[in-house]
């Protein structure tokens, strides 16, 4: 691909949808260690069952159905955010996943203090307990560091 906006947005893409897979894993696995009391579902589930509520889906889902939207929802997100880091990222691996590390944290702020409130999809991230909020900014930080680093690997042949 060439250097020209859409490219580096295929690339951003790319690199979202792929960073998407250690981010879940660093969300299960910090999920799972959390005392049960909080172990809750992840807000991935409960965003997109919201959703599915809201447009009269979620009663006619089974677990299957809920857990493959629920996936496909998380991985979108993923891809969609990252065409936008791939159109900003630095060239260089470090300067492209520390920025992508600060761009998963903007990610973070703005989806659970911004739109998913203001959607009605997910209470603020103020309403959530410590160890659930670190959980979820430590999947974020994960997402952009590594969304960065795939974005210059990516972009390594031009």
């Amino acid at each position: 691909m060439t250097n020209d906006t859409g490219g580096r947005l295929l690339k951003g893409a790319a690199a979202g949808l792929a960073a998407t897979v250690p981010m879940t894993a660093v969300m299960v696995g910090a999920h799972r260690a959390l005392p049960a009391w909080e172990r809750h579902p992840l807000p991935p589930r409960k965003i997109t069952m919201r959703a599915a509520g809201k447009v009269g889906l979620r009663k006619h889902m089974g677990e299957r159905h809920r857990l493959a939207t629920t996936l496909a929802a998380h991985f979108g997100y993923g891809t969609a955010v990252g065409s936008i880091l791939g159109a900003v990222a630095p060239r260089g691996m470090g300067k492209a996943a520390a920025t992508g590390a600060g761009f998963g944290l903007l990610v973070w702020a703005a989806s659970y203090l911004g739109l998913m409130p203001a959607l009605d999809l997910h209470p603020p991230a103020t309403r959530d307990s410590v160890r659930r909020n670190l959980l979820m900014v430590a999947a974020h930080l994960v997402w952009g560091a590594t969304a960065g680093a795939v974005v210059d690997a990516l972009r390594d042949g031009e």
